[in-house]
């Protein structure tokens, strides 16, 4: 069926792979409804997203290029700092978009947490799953959740990838007292993964999944590469998350190294291993969840996000949580096997896109 717009561009924020990793599913029902469909993004999030799709446009978007910290306790306040390089970001990107919108006939928006992508000119949609950013003070919350309205209020719509109802993923983040003035749309589970499951034999004890910013992208996987050379009775799966790169590392009879792997391959990977270890990152999480697998979880230290999702998840029984500080390959192995794990059912995974296009018909 061709729906009524022609060309849509969907930007993805570079914070993480995450956020172009779960644009995959859009982007996949936006060319089922036979739109035209332009990403922008930077270097890194183009080489992830050609390699799931030959066929779309790509044009140069640069990210907010957001420096982290190796210091967990100074995380957030580094971040603060930062606000005004954000800023300069968001204006630049709103320049960008009125010439892009008029160079290349763009019918419709879709910013995954780019604050920068709205205009009057055609309807914008935002994605987000943080309607209320954490924050260690709650005066300091109440303040960035302003910030975050005044953007997100530019928007014609948001979509938030979550479940509508009290047994969802990201609790208050994506469920504040407050809402926003525009329309919300709850969207479920945004998985690039397909719910239909093989009878795979358990090959590896652990898969991880590293994934998210530098340098504590690298710190994981030092401390995991350091544990696994004495550790020789699990057999693993590491994938580094750096599709752009080249060099590789060495595998060995109990560890395979990859340093990306496309999605059908990554879903095999995790359906033959017993867990995955990973980043409670918000897309990785619903990913595991849409394939139903028991995994151990690592927040990024400093990252409130990711903090309070590991701890809120493991009270629900939907993972099993572990400080990155403290973190040891075999006892959270051990530990996860004893773990009552209560993963949620869902029924459908798939976006449909044409019912979430369909309102922004009316403000054409």
């Amino acid at each position: 069926m061709k729906f009524a717009f022609k060309t849509i561009l969907v930007a993805p924020l570079d914070w993480g792979l995450g956020h172009a990793t779960r644009c995959i599913p859009i982007i996949r029902g936006l060319q089922q409804a036979k739109c035209n469909v332009v990403v922008a993004a930077n270097n890194k999030q183009k080489s992830l997203l050609q390699k799931e799709f030959s066929n779309i446009k790509f044009i140069e978007l640069s990210g907010y290029n957001i420096r982290y910290t190796k210091n967990k306790n100074t995380l957030f306040f580094l971040l603060l700092w930062q606000m005004f390089k954000i800023f300069n970001s968001i204006n630049r990107e709103k320049k960008w978009l009125d010439n892009i919108i008029d160079e290349l006939k763009i019918d419709v928006v879709i910013s995954d947490n780019r604050f920068g992508l709205s205009t009057q000119k055609i309807p914008c949609v935002f994605i987000t799953h943080q309607l209320q950013i954490d924050a260690p003070y709650n005066w300091l919350k109440n303040i960035i959740q302003k910030i975050n309205y005044q953007y997100i209020n530019k928007f014609t719509t948001c979509w938030v990838p979550d479940f509508e109802g009290e047994n969802n993923i990201a609790g208050t983040l994506s469920h504040p007292n407050v809402m926003p003035s525009i329309p919300v749309q709850y969207i479920g589970v945004l998985s690039r993964f397909d719910q239909s499951k093989n009878e795979d034999t358990i090959i590896y004890n652990c898969c991880f999944l590293l994934s998210g910013p530098e340098p504590q992208r690298t710190l994981l996987e030092q401390k995991i590469l350091q544990q696994l050379n004495s550790i020789k009775h699990l057999t693993c799966c590491l994938i580094r998350g750096l599709p752009e790169t080249n060099t590789c590392l060495s595998s060995s009879n109990n560890l395979i190294i990859k340093n990306h792997l496309p999605e059908k391959e990554l879903k095999q990977i995790i359906l033959q291993s017993e867990f995955v270890i990973a980043r409670s990152g918000y897309t990785t999480v619903m990913e595991l969840i849409s394939l139903q697998k028991k995994s151990i979880l690592i927040a990024t230290p400093g990252q409130t996000e990711q903090e309070y999702l590991a701890k809120k998840l493991m009270k629900q029984n939907w993972c099993y949580a572990v400080n990155q500080n403290s973190f040891s390959v075999s006892e959270a192995y051990s530990k996860a096997n004893q773990f009552n794990y209560r993963l949620p059912k869902i029924s459908e995974t798939n976006i449909a896109i044409e019912n979430l296009l369909e309102p922004l018909l009316h403000e054409q």
